[in-house]
């Protein structure tokens, strides 16, 4: 492919408005997410709708782990550009399949519907994750940890556009969840359009000339590599099963739109990330994991005992500092130390964030189920409840138990990252000259 019908500004802002994109669709299922289930599901299935759409809102991790997994190895195969172009076509499908739920008829078929196009939504995310970081790690080798996170400094972007669009839609216009699901489409449709121009690179796994099979099995000649993924799976339950689940729980506790925590939250983010560099040159990338453990297990469990828009915000602030840099500075590190299993190896960790909330949101909304239901004195007594205090207070119970479930993780991340930063730091010395 010649150099020079390369753009790589182009093809960086194409990924950035890919991954805006998926940022945005999260937050907008995130933020619809109570009205979904309010007009879908607690009217047919009640006792069981918590756990119900928490299980919906998993699958757009399944859907996003599954494309991950395949497309990863295939995406000089495929081609980047097929790949970027496919993302956007689930962004188009995914939305328009949810809207089409609510007019399926009986509610098997309705859920059924709303769970394949959360599928379909996935399957674009995973594309999005399996093109733009290996682009990104190709078209800036010797700076993966600052572009990687200056990449997802857009992620929060999107989730704050996504946040306040919600909160537009709802509390300001009072308009249908129909309206906010139907804006997803937009800028999906405006970076495939982009891509259909541009010429895209190949990754940097290609350009070291490292054959497929090759880069296939580089991780499994390095098992240290395995790390990585394990991690992964803790990081990304750390970051994005709490923020799937912020504007079902936090409404019920702290007085104000949980989606407006997210937003908080991701403001914070995407300033933090373009500063990621910075703080890896002074305290390396294992060590920049392990400091944000302490405030994002701090953050969680202050979350869980929210109970106004002030005390929501301290621990969000907190929670926020955690679990900024986690996401793209595990890429980062993978890729850093594994630069051979290029796409392949970036993709594997995805899986393995994504795979993470699958199994671990539905549990969630399983734990805040079982809370309210305990709460309540069983199901026919929560059955029996009329709107008011009483079902608040039963609400706002099973909304700090599940969130108390979760702010266990970074406390085993600490110890991991802690293990992780002091090995490495005794191979160093080792390979130091005397």
């Amino acid at each position: 492919m010649p150099e020079n019908r390369i753009n790589p500004r182009a093809i960086f802002w194409i990924c950035v408005l890919a991954l805006f994109t998926a940022a945005l669709s999260f937050s907008i299922r995130t933020g619809a997410s109570g009205a979904i289930k309010a007009a879908l599901l607690d009217p047919a299935v009640p006792l069981h709708s918590g756990e119900m759409i928490a299980a919906a809102l998993g699958n757009s991790f399944l859907g996003f782990a599954l494309s991950l997994i395949v497309l990863s190895p295939l995406l000089d195969t495929l081609g980047t550009k097929r790949v970027v172009l496919f993302c956007s076509a689930c962004f188009i499908a995914g939305p328009l399949l949810i809207l089409a739920a609510p007019h399926m008829g009986d509610i098997d078929a309705v859920y059924a519907t709303l769970m394949v196009g959360m599928v379909v939504s996935g399957f674009g995310w995973g594309a999005m994750e399996a093109s733009v970081n290996p682009m990104t790690a190709a078209l800036y080798p010797e700076d993966k940890t600052h572009r990687l996170n200056v990449l997802h400094a857009w992620w929060p972007a999107g989730i704050v556009a996504g946040g306040l669009l919600s909160v537009l839609v709802f509390q300001q216009l009072e308009l249908s969840w129909e309206v906010l699901i139907a804006l997803i489409p937009i800028p999906a449709l405006i970076f495939g359009a982009w891509a259909l121009t541009q010429e895209f690179p190949h990754t940097e796994s290609t350009s070291l000339g490292v054959p497929f099979g090759e880069m296939i099995a580089e991780p499994f000649k390095h098992p240290g590599f395995w790390i990585f993924p394990a991690i992964m799976f803790l990081t990304a339950s750390t970051e994005l099963a709490p923020g799937s689940w912020v504007d079902i729980a936090l409404t019920q506790t702290t007085g104000m739109p949980g989606i407006l925590v997210l937003v908080y939250v991701s403001a914070i983010m995407f300033v933090m990330r373009h500063f990621a560099g910075t703080l890896e040159k002074r305290f390396s990338d294992i060590g920049m994991l392990w400091f944000c453990t302490v405030p994002a297990g701090i953050g969680l469990y202050a979350l869980s005992l929210a109970n106004s828009p002030a005390t929501a915000l301290v621990a969000a602030t907190l929670w926020a500092f955690g679990v900024c840099f986690m996401w793209p500075t595990m890429l980062a590190a993978a890729a850093r130390r594994y630069p051979r299993s290029g796409a392949w190896g970036i993709g594997l960790l995805g899986f393995a964030g994504a795979m993470a909330i699958y199994l671990v949101l539905p549990q969630i909304g399983k734990i805040y189920d079982q809370a309210k239901l305990a709460k309540a004195g069983g199901s026919e007594a929560f059955a029996a409840l009329q709107p008011g205090p009483q079902l608040q207070d039963v609400l706002a119970y099973a909304a700090e138990q599940s969130f108390q479930a979760i702010a266990v993780i970074p406390m085993a991340l600490f110890v991991i990252f802690g293990a992780l930063a002091l090995v490495e730091r005794r191979r160093k010395r080792k390979l130091q000259p005397a």
